[in-house]
């Protein structure tokens, strides 16, 4: 007699808020310095997760650092992007921008101006952008807003 097996049901949590914002953040600190002032200013909790890594032309594997963090309290999702790699960039045509941050999933209440203004508050932060992705025509832009 064969045993029966009970079903099993998994729900998924699917994101309808579709929101997101690139910023472009020029800072002197390394990556790990960065991530931890961003954790202190916005209350979230990046941590060091597994390099993006491509391939360019000459088949070359380049690896950029990167800090993530899972929805949290502040409902701010956040991902830490560098944008050098030894001598290459990841975005080419921004190569005065050392880091870039992806805000997504935050709820109405909070204003990507309202994040601007923090980041640009904090000490280890030169300068600070809002970076329109449309404006930006660059191939490896998409490893940056793909990953959402």
């Amino acid at each position: 007699m064969k045993e029966s097996s009970k079903i099993r049901r998994v729900t998924l949590k699917v994101s309808t808020n579709e929101k997101w914002v690139l910023f472009g953040i020029v800072a002197a600190e390394p990556d790990y310095k960065l991530s931890l002032a961003l954790n202190r200013r916005l209350g979230i909790s990046l941590r060091n997760t597994r390099p993006l890594t491509i391939h360019d032309e000459n088949e070359s594997e380049l690896m950029y650092s990167r800090f993530s963090n899972s929805s949290n309290s502040s409902g701010l999702v956040c991902e830490l992007t560098s944008n050098h790699s030894g001598k290459n960039y990841l975005i080419r045509k921004l190569k005065n921008i050392d880091f870039f941050l992806l805000v997504h999933d935050f709820y109405e209440e909070t204003d990507p101006e309202t994040i601007l203004s923090i980041l640009r508050e904090t000490g280890t932060i030169t300068a600070v952008f809002k970076i329109d992705p449309d404006i930006i025509k660059d191939r490896n832009l998409k490893y940056l807003i793909n990953r959402i």
